[in-house]
């Protein structure tokens, strides 16, 4: 249908994408190598054909690589797509196809018509009906009402990754029905986040994404597979209106800010859902197939850094820029306070796949004034070998820690050969991070994250349970260093539960203690497990959900964690010692004195499994005596002459072989040590602090 559109003008290459103005709205694509472009209006998500059909003249409507028009009366909720004719020719790298309806890449909004199918968008023909259309925004009529970024430190930070769907969609989250497991049912449970002490949530991808990009009979769960860098994921949006993700999305963010609490995205710019060759066409692939994917030698198959199936063309001018424009808007029309990369590294190759000593890229983005502020947190290695934690580039980047996630699990563990890595991750992996005097806080520490087990399968399970996903257990991580603890699975021997809840409390305790940046997965808190299953990205069920009668069965393991993320950040958790937290002591170091069972005589052999250290400040005469006992039998530590800090006596403020309320206690319940040694029980951690007499 040709159009009858009587008010069109030529437009404007700038601003990209479908911006709004007084008196209608301006189209720009960047589409290099195309002949024409068909603009198509939509009367609704699920209208089978458009109303109107613009097509873009290639003398009026195009500047050099960039078709644009006007449009005088469309308004914000318009829907729209584009049809790119040009030369299909593989082997060249060209992959337009006119018959598919493509996205807008810098679309704020997606709609999906009830009659999509990802499949029609890999076969030949026309996919009008069921293919996924963009939405004209305007994001400056939202109000904001005064919202303020809180901008923690790194040092006063505590993540909390979570999944916005799973967090409120299981039946006994409290949450009514038409509210769970989106954007508005995560603002009811703010008071749980702010009880719990947390200082940021991390989500994980919230981009629009392709949920049928699974296993057949399975969905997309985690949301790794984005088909937009611009828009907020529809299905987790309580509104049905064709706006409502966007506001939503901010509603949520503006009741975080509220509560103090920080938005960081887990954000996926290396892949996209249109997966290789045989993929399907949703809208890069068919605008301007070279310039945003890597392809390889024979241009007809496409590099694939990301195990995704293909790799997003990051250091190319065009996409380099769409990237840093999507973090811009996600920042200053959003509000959001910080991003986690996803397989970050790959953000460093260039379009040969080579990874560059000096990404533009990721310096533009380190140096970008938009973004300055917001917190920047790399995934420092790809699913194609590239390792660069300790390494990654510039100076305000923070890294995800792995080998704090396999150092502290090893020696919690009891394995050989474990107890001077822990020592160095306990401290901020001075052996990682030292050559580049980066703060401690580079290290973002974490022993479970979405990708693996959780905290409670971490100590129930030798190994993955994934058949669930369909692929005959061959998924998933092999080497988890986990330990059942003498039994596969849930058990009612109490002798293994009791192990278990302690081996917990370990791991907690030395993530929320150790120096750095620490990071929690979502329900580890109350002991959430996926059975086992430790790749759980297409099980969007009660496998992955948060089940909240957890936190009734494990209150006090809710309770620790509460409070060691008080101790850390100082809210809350004294009333006698106000000024007293732990990067106090941390951050203002002024000696550090490691120990075995005796002082001053730490064991570094192979075979040892036990670890102790003082800490002494400058800004404080507090000092803290930390000891670690990974064996399987009791340990009588030698504890330090608290006169030789003018304190008086030693009080023991956590000790993990205690049940609880005794497992940790605030200052003023603390018990008083007596003796010049403790007792540490098998496979524990004990925390005791004294204070100047004076």
């Amino acid at each position: 249908m040709a159009s009858t559109h009587k008010n069109i003008g030529k437009g404007r290459a700038f601003p990209i994408g479908a911006s709004v103005q007084r008196n209608g709205v301006n189209f720009s694509i960047y589409s290099k190598n195309s002949t024409a472009i068909e603009l198509l209006l939509f009367e609704g998500p699920d209208t089978n054909k458009p109303n109107e059909i613009l097509v873009l003249d290639k003398k009026q409507h195009r500047t050099e690589f960039y078709w644009h028009i006007f449009v005088e009366g469309l308004k914000a909720g318009q829907i729209y797509g584009f049809r790119v004719h040009g030369p299909f020719l593989p082997d060249r790298g060209h992959r337009f196809n006119p018959k598919k309806v493509l996205l807008d890449p810098y679309g704020k909004l997606v709609v999906l018509p009830k009659a999509y199918r990802r499949d029609l968008a890999v076969k030949p023909g026309d996919n009008m009906s069921s293919a996924m259309k963009s939405v004209v925004v305007d994001t400056s009529t939202y109000k904001w009402e005064g919202d303020r970024y809180p901008r923690h430190s790194f040092s006063k930070t505590i993540i909390y990754e979570l999944h916005v769907k799973g967090f409120t969609r299981h039946p006994n989250s409290g949450i009514k029905a038409n509210k769970r497991g989106t954007y508005a049912g995560l603002i009811e449970k703010i008071p749980y986040l702010i009880d719990l002490g947390i200082t940021a949530v991390e989500l994980l991808p919230v981009f629009q994404f392709d949920e049928h990009d699974a296993p057949e009979g399975k969905m997309n769960y985690w949301g790794y597979s984005p088909v937009s860098f611009f828009a907020p994921h529809r299905a987790y949006s309580s509104r049905k209106d064709v706006m409502g993700p966007l506001d939503e999305f901010r509603d949520m963010v503006k009741a975080l800010h509220k509560a103090n609490i920080e938005v960081i995205l887990d954000v996926v710019y290396n892949h996209t859902s249109e997966g290789d060759q045989n993929g399907p066409t949703f809208s890069f692939k068919g605008i301007e197939n070279r310039a945003y994917y890597l392809m390889e030698s024979d241009t007809w198959t496409y590099g694939n850094y990301s195990g995704c199936g293909n790799t997003v063309n990051a250091n190319h001018s065009v996409v380099r820029r769409m990237i840093r424009d999507s973090l811009r808007f996600w920042v200053s029309e959003m509000h959001v306070d910080g991003f986690r990369f996803d397989l970050a590294s790959i953000l460093s190759r260039d379009e040969f796949g080579n990874p560059q000593k000096n990404p533009p890229l990721l310096w533009e983005i380190e140096s970008d004034p938009i973004l300055a502020g917001t917190k920047l947190i790399a995934e420092a290695w790809d699913a194609a070998g590239l390792y660069q934690v300790g390494h990654f580039i510039g100076d305000k980047w923070k890294e995800w820690n792995g080998k704090f996630r396999d150092d502290v699990r090893s020696f919690i563990r009891g394995d050989e050969a474990s107890v001077s890595n822990f020592a160095s991750r306990i401290l901020a992996s001075p052996d990682i991070y030292g050559h580049k005097k980066h703060q401690a806080e580079a290290s973002i520490n974490f022993i479970t994250c979405h990708d693996g087990f959780t905290l409670n399968d971490l100590v129930s399970y030798n190994g993955k349970h994934n058949e669930a996903n369909g692929e005959n257990n061959q998924d998933g991580e092999n080497n988890n260093l986990s330990w059942n603890c003498g039994t596969e699975g849930p058990t009612n021997d109490p002798a293994i539960k009791k192990l278990r809840e302690q081996q917990i409390k370990n791991f907690l305790v030395v993530t929320l203690l150790s120096y750095g940046t620490p990071m929690l997965l979502m329900g580890d808190e109350v002991g959430r497990t996926q059975l086992g299953n430790n790749n759980a990205y297409c099980q969007d069920n009660e496998i992955s959900w948060s089940n909240w009668e957890l936190l009734e069965e494990n209150r006090s393991r809710y309770r620790l964690v509460s409070m060691l993320n008080r101790f850390r950040t100082n809210r809350e958790f004294s009333e006698d010692y106000h000024d007293l937290s732990l990067m106090d002591f941390l951050e203002n170091e002024q000696q550090i004195e490691w120990h075995g069972i005796r002082l001053g005589h730490p064991d570094w052999s192979p075979t040892s499994h036990s670890l102790a250290c003082t800490v002494r400040t400058k800004s404080t005469a507090s000092v803290i005596h930390l000891m670690y006992n990974a064996y399987s039998k009791d340990l009588n530590f030698e504890l330090p002459d608290p006169r030789d800090f003018e304190g008086k006596q030693w009080f023991c403020i956590i000790d993990t072989s205690l049940p609880s309320p005794h497992d940790i206690n605030p200052i003023e319940d603390a018990k008083n040590v007596d003796g010049k040694y403790y007792s540490v029980k098998a496979r524990s951690v004990v925390l005791t602090i004294t204070f100047p007499t004076s």
